[in-house]
């Protein structure tokens, strides 16, 4: 055994902690399909989301942790729900009355409203497709109305039809009454209106593999289970899906998991062992609000790489899985710092070490190097006090700052220059709110810029930062943070910055002594 996979098999990472529940399934012996499956499953109601991509991402990890410490070959599907009936109407996509019109359709009978592809379904599917193609993930995509159409799924509904009492068993406990007397798991298709119908099935022939039901106008109608004419219950669904294919792991999100005894319970019902589960936090916008594919609040993929680089937002997505976090606009800049503070640590950590940093996980146990020499957070305000419209208007500030940084050596710095300078524009400025200094904090940044100019042009930072905390010690500031807050809100128009000495070493300290004498003199706001 290799060291690497030595310290694999005992590292505290959460992918190989799930890795390894993984690979004692198959302890005895190896998977009959000659692979392990990881699954993970998207509904397309709706744009996808950066939840949709924090499964497919997190799963990634996982699977790549199972490479390291298993020889046992591996695939990801990515599974699209787009046999669901549409139940509402997104909030954030064009041609709602035309929608409407199409309620309770299979997604992929749906029009779509974008007037791009086949149908809605298609349109969704071809939007997750795209960015995780970008995003370099690898993965196959199955889209349920193929699968439910083409035959995949015959042997498992023909299977469902004859054991159809043991599965209304498992469903059954789990409703209220009300709701018992018309359930089934069987969805028919109506033949006439083609809208998925969610009616009382009054025979199931099983023999035939048929159920006989009421259509809308009241004709009594007999359809057969397979060929596409009816579809699962979302939940009887999960399981059959799992029996059918021999899917070995899924993840989904908290407000699923009182459902596993019944997605294990049909599965295994149906012939099928139970996958692995891991079950994830909810993401939050920003008002402590689940983020909904339908009502489009929260980040959006597009939206999180129109202001940072894609191995930031894999960044966020390792972080703590099972803590609940706000995902919005203001998460991004701490994101992207951590991220190269990781990538600059990689190297020299050992073994243990490499495998419990994100960047292993994030890159496949490749990271490259950080080339990031000014941390996103401080470029965001050189943005702010340069009034840069543009990345090359802070270039001229970073060559200062770091010599033999260029756009062409340092393309992360490069690209994050521009992110910041977009960043800046749409959050920061509007919400600036700039204050004049108290008499105390006036004489103590009266004292720093005495002290600046006595400095002459340094660009070290620390012993610009020594000067700033210096100041800030002998004019009484305890804590000392509230010293760098007064310098931030008087000079940056913030409560939160950045290391003090490491800005004024990039912004230069003629220009910082200017900033904070126009501050002391009320001229920012």
């Amino acid at each position: 055994m290799s060291a690497l996979r030595e310290a694999a098999m005992s590292s505290k990472a959460w992918p190989f902690e799930e890795a390894r529940r993984i690979l004692k399934r198959y302890e005895a012996a190896p998977p009959e399909k000659g692979y392990v499956l990881f699954e993970t499953g998207y509904g397309p109601s709706g744009l996808p989301h950066i939840g949709t991509f924090g499964e497919v991402a997190r799963t990634s990890m996982i699977r790549r942790a199972f490479q390291e410490i298993s020889d046992i070959p591996t695939r990801l599907l990515v599974f699209s729900d787009d046999m669901d009936g549409m139940r509402k109407v997104p909030d954030n996509v064009p041609n709602p009355a035309m929608l409407k019109e199409n309620l309770q359709r299979p997604l992929t009978s749906v029009p779509d409203p974008f007037e791009k592809f086949e149908s809605f379904g298609h349109h969704n599917n071809a939007m997750l497709r795209r960015f995780l193609d970008t995003f370099g993930f690898e993965y196959e995509f199955a889209s349920a109305t193929d699968y439910y159409k083409t035959g995949k799924l015959d042997a498992v509904l023909l299977k469902a039809a004859e054991r159809y009492d043991d599965i209304m068993a498992i469903m059954l406990a789990s409703l209220r009454e009300e709701r018992q007397e018309s359930y089934s798991c069987f969805l028919p298709i109506s033949p006439k209106s083609g809208r998925v119908l969610y009616v009382p099935i009054k025979h199931v022939d099983a023999k035939a593999g048929t159920v006989t039901f009421d259509d809308e106008d009241g004709d009594e109608i007999t359809l057969p289970v397979t060929g596409g004419h009816v579809k699962l219950q979302w939940k009887p669904d999960f399981g059959a899906r799992w029996a059918a294919l021999g899917v070995d792991f899924e993840m989904y999100g908290k407000d699923h998991s009182t459902n596993t005894p019944i997605y294990d319970g049909i599965c295994e019902v149906l012939g099928g062992r139970a996958p692995e589960h891991f079950t994830y936090e909810l993401f939050l916008d920003e008002n402590g609000q689940k983020i909904s594919k339908s009502k489009g609040n929260g980040l959006t993929i597009d939206e999180w790489l129109t202001y940072a680089s894609t191995e930031s937002l894999s960044y966020y997505m390792f972080q703590k899985p099972k803590t609940a976090k706000r995902l919005y606009f203001d998460v991004i800049p701490k994101a992207v710092d951590e991220y190269h503070q990781q990538l600059r640590a990689y190297p020299e950590q050992d073994a243990a070490g490499k495998l419990a940093n994100p960047v292993w996980h994030i890159h496949g146990g490749t990271p490259p190097e950080s080339r990031m020499v000014v941390p996103f957070s401080m470029l965001l305000n050189l943005a702010s006090v340069a009034g840069a419209s543009d990345k090359s208007g802070l270039w001229g500030f970073i060559k200062r700052y770091a010599p033999e940084a260029s756009p062409e050596a340092n393309p992360d710095l490069d690209q994050a220059a521009e992110f910041a300078v977009r960043y800046f524009r749409d959050f920061v400025a509007p919400t600036r709110a700039f204050r004049a200094p108290d008499a105390r904090e006036k004489a103590a940044m009266e004292d720093l810029v005495a002290r600046l100019k006595a400095e002459g042009d340094t660009h070290d930072p620390e012993e610009l930062q020594n000067i700033v905390y210096a100041v800030g010690k002998e004019h009484g500031f305890e804590p000392l943070r509230d010293w760098f807050k007064a310098l931030y809100e008087v000079c940056l128009g913030a409560s939160q910055g950045p290391r003090f000495g490491g800005f004024i070493a990039l912004y230069g300290v003629a220009e910082s002594i200017a900033l904070i004498e126009a501050g002391i003199a009320g001229k920012l706001g």
